[in-house]
């Protein structure tokens, strides 16, 4: 069943044992996070402005960059674009998108400013909408590779993991219900 989200503006239907991360934190108004609740995974959707001066499967990279940024992932070997392509509108409930792209890619990120960096596949999705001036990313954080001395080390061998599929499914099934999200 498709989650609202933005106040019922978007939907999709997100992957079960996802908890809604603003019943435990503040959540900044332009995003929704989910996490896994018995793993390090997350999906974060996010309504950002329009980036006009970069093109398409440009924007997409660069998108990626800002989020290697906040992750404190810029320095070199910390991240990596493993490929970018274009998603078929046909593969998409999102049509009001002038394009959608699909980066995957990887960062070296510490979990709560820790030395300790992971390894996190980074799965993102740029849904591009003009006429609203608005880029809609959608990022899966799926960690592979745990450093012992991280505070994610603790192992849940009970946990069954989100997958690429399921994060394509969430691709698949977002769609716009009310554009006056945009303002």
């Amino acid at each position: 069943m498709a989650r609202p989200l933005f106040g019922g503006a978007l939907s999709a239907i997100i992957p079960p044992s996802a908890q809604d991360i603003s019943e435990l934190r503040e959540i900044p108004d332009n995003q929704e996070v989910f996490a896994h609740t018995l793993t390090d995974q997350s999906i974060i959707i996010e309504l950002l402005e329009y980036q006009s001066q970069v093109q398409d499967a440009d924007a997409a990279r660069y998108h990626f960059e800002d989020v290697a940024a906040s992750n404190r992932a810029l320095e070199n070997g910390s991240w990596e674009v493993r490929g970018v392509e274009q998603v078929p509108q046909s593969d998409l409930s999102m049509h009001e998108c002038s394009s959608a792209w699909l980066l995957s890619g990887a960062q070296l990120v510490s979990k709560f400013n820790e030395e300790a960096k992971n390894t996190v596949n980074i799965h993102l999705c740029l849904f591009r909408l003009p006429q609203y001036t608005t880029d809609i990313l959608v990022t899966f954080n799926n960690p592979v590779c745990i450093n012992p001395l991280s505070s994610s080390a603790i192992e849940n061998v009970a946990a069954i993991p989100w997958t690429l599929h399921d994060f394509k499914g969430v691709l698949q099934s977002f769609c716009l219900l009310d554009p006056g999200v945009f303002g």
